[in-house]
Formats: C-alpha cells, structure tokens, sequence
C-alpha cells in the first residue's frame, strides 16, 4: 500500500518559499509608503507656495516675514496668522504627524505674517523619507538638495 502525503523536506521548502515571497512583497510595499507620503509633503509645499502667491498679489508682491534674522519658522505659524489664514483653506501637516516640520524662511525680518519679503522658500524640515530634502522657492523652482545645512539654508538653492 502507497501512502500519500508530503514530505517534512517538501514542506519546509514550500514554507520557506512562501516566507521569502511575503518578506519582498512587505518590503516594496513599505518603500511604497514613504514614497506616497513624500509625494504628499510635495503636495503640501506647492499649496502653501500658492497660498503666499495669493498672499503677494494682495500685498503689493510681498510675502510675508518669517520673523527675525536667518529665522525659519514652520509655515503652520505662518498660516495661523489672521493676514494669511484667508489665502489657505487649511494648513496641511505632514503625513505622519508632525515627524517633519513644512518651514519657511523670508529674506527680511519683521513680525511674523507681515508683507516685508520679495523672496521666500518653503522646504520639509527633516528631509524626505526616501532621501533629500524638498525646497520650493519663490521663483517658481523646486527640487531635491541633499540634507546638509548648505544646500537646505542655501536661499534658493537651484
């Protein structure tokens, strides 16, 4: 009589197979996730960038001051102020919670949400998930920079 069935070594390889496939599969799935988030702080920047343009156009082609000297606060101060919050219907943050910060940086000081400044950038403090950091500048260039201190407080670095 012939018994039917696996055996222990059939098993094991077939397990071990299936535990491969699920361990490639999980993997780009998670570099999916950080793509898609960092694909949504792009998103973000660009609407604050329309929000300030808006804001320009309103105030004599000047956005507003981040504040004192060299100072880049997160636009979320900015977008609480009463002189911009009418430019932007709400001020997004970033996908996983306040992990990375949307800043701005005005090239004059004064008040925080006064028309003083002819330039800006915006950038995700902290860098992208996948690399980099993304910068948006007020002459309508954006891109990736590396993380060092240079090339993400460079003015415009484009």
């Amino acid at each position: 009589m012939i018994k039917k069935g696996f055996t222990l070594i059939e098993l094991l390889v077939v397990t071990s197979f299936i535990g491969i496939l699920a361990g490639l599969t999980l993997s780009s799935y998670s570099g999916a996730q950080k793509q898609a988030r960092d694909n949504q702080r792009r998103s973000d920047l660009n609407q604050y960038r329309n929000a300030l343009e808006a804001y320009a156009a309103s105030n004599g082609g000047k956005y507003p001051s981040s504040g004192g000297a060299g100072a880049c606060p997160s636009i979320s101060d900015i977008c609480g102020t009463a002189s911009f919050s009418p430019f932007v219907s709400s001020c997004p943050q970033d996908p996983l919670g306040g992990e990375r910060l949307y800043k701005y940086c005005a090239d004059t000081t004064g008040t925080i949400g006064t028309p003083t400044s002819y330039k800006y950038r915006l950038f995700v403090h902290g860098g992208l998930e996948t690399s980099g950091t993304w910068v948006v500048c007020y002459d309508g260039k954006a891109g990736k920079t590396d993380n060092t201190w240079g090339a993400v407080y460079a003015f415009c670095p484009f």
